[in-house]
């Protein structure tokens, strides 16, 4: 049995630890194939980071935020450079397209402070609404939000608007197409995970309760089969 098992070219021996991520090991002559850790992490992206693990234009991106991993992770879904808050990371595509995508509809909530009479503006956005490009076509149309005003003070207001979709900058158009400015958009949650807790530029690991919570969240409650 002895020499069967090489570690970076070396025979393995009794008591020897190895990196299946990033040592080359072999058995019988044969490569071991590497087997990435699953890993996943909520960090709280500040403003001012693109969502990409490198940029071409050498602006500052969430990959500098996780440095300290030695997985190669990935974000899940996006968050604009000018927006902040909640954003999931992983190296498990599985997962990552089951929270990203809108028809397993995790819902993503949003904090978002404005200028201007937001009233009229979430009763709009609760109908669901068409958003136009800048040639006047519809470039999206959104679906029914969970839309409502949270604090309202002398030039400004803020709301929370809850949506299962990802369409690019989907919630800074639907207050654009209100009428509302957007000082400030923080992503405060997706599905029952917070950003609560959190510090901008830092990030948590998940649980494993949080991980499969989040990937297999509740179905809608079908109302149309009440009895009357």
């Amino acid at each position: 049995m002895a020499g069967r098992v090489r570690v970076n070219s070396h025979v393995a021996v009794i008591g020897e630890s190895a990196d299946p991520e990033q040592d080359k090991i072999e058995v019988d002559g044969r490569r071991l194939a590497n087997k990435p850790i699953k890993t996943y992490i909520a960090l709280y992206k500040p403003r001012g980071y693109v969502t990409t693990m490198s940029d071409e234009l050498g602006r500052k991106s969430v990959h500098e935020l996780t440095e300290g991993i030695r997985a190669r992770l990935f974000p899940v879904g996006r968050l604009d450079m000018d927006s902040e808050g909640l954003l999931l990371m992983t190296n498990d595509g599985e997962w990552a397209n089951r929270i990203a995508h809108p028809r397993h509809e995790v819902e993503k909530t949003y904090l978002v402070t404005v200028e201007g009479d937001p009233r009229e503006a979430v009763v709009k956005m609760s109908k669901g609404m068409d958003i136009l490009d800048e040639n006047g076509e519809v470039e999206f149309t959104a679906a029914p939000a969970r839309a409502m005003v949270k604090d309202v003070f002398e030039t400004s207001a803020r709301i929370t608007v809850t949506i299962k979709e990802g369409h690019n900058r989907q919630v800074r158009k639907m207050c654009e197409a209100c009428g509302l400015k957007v000082k400030r958009l923080v992503r405060i949650a997706i599905g029952p995970l917070t950003v609560q807790g959190i510090k901008p530029g830092s990030f948590r690991h998940l649980t494993e309760d949080e991980i499969k919570d989040l990937a297999n969240p509740p179905k809608p409650r079908n109302r149309g089969n009440r009895r009357r």
